[in-house]
């Protein structure tokens, strides 16, 4: 069974349930999941690692990634208005529903001592962001095949109202929070 699945048969009743049977549409859910990898213009002048970087989020997002430039020059950064300064990928609907299920399953277990997600990840209006120092946490990454380790930042919005009702809707996803 999917994760798609398992959220319309099983989750999205629980909550509701849970909610105070509330209307089908304010049962918080996914919408969105980005994936970002910040990339320092000044330490990294070659361009090898933009082109690592890319191949890293086309291998774990299954799409190109888009580049992300800077909107404005700021001379404490060294980045000039224009400059590309990172690399994203929005999903969407299957896609986002296997990268979830990769993350909860496959990929929080094999990050180096793990302790749980600190349930601080999750801001005011249930989205959660999580970010990975080593993206070799990933199955799709083989670490005898990466040249430079970099981190990622994984992004998951939702319809959530607030902090409390994300909550619930990650932990029932199966997310590993402290306790």
């Amino acid at each position: 069974m999917t994760m798609q699945e398992r959220y319309t048969k099983e989750i999205a009743p629980a909550l509701r349930k849970a909610m105070g049977d509330v209307n089908v549409h304010m049962i918080p859910k996914p919408v969105s999941v980005t994936i970002g990898v910040g990339i320092s213009p000044t330490k990294h002048k070659d361009g090898k690692l933009m082109e690592t970087a890319t191949e890293v989020l086309t291998r774990i997002s299954g799409q190109k990634p888009v580049q992300t430039k800077s909107r404005k020059s700021i001379s404490n950064f060294k980045t000039r208005a224009g400059q590309v300064i990172g690399l994203k990928v929005t999903l969407r609907g299957k896609r986002m529903w296997d990268f979830i299920d990769k993350m909860v399953n496959l990929t929080f277990p094999r990050v180096r001592d793990f302790r749980g997600i600190s349930p601080k990840v999750i801001d005011r209006t249930g989205n959660l962001s999580v970010g990975f120092t080593e993206h070799i946490a990933f199955p799709e990454i083989h670490s005898d095949e990466i040249e430079r380790v970099h981190g990622l930042q994984v992004s998951i919005s939702t319809t959530a109202k607030d902090a409390a009702s994300g909550l619930a809707l990650f932990e029932a996803l199966g997310f590993p929070f402290q306790k």
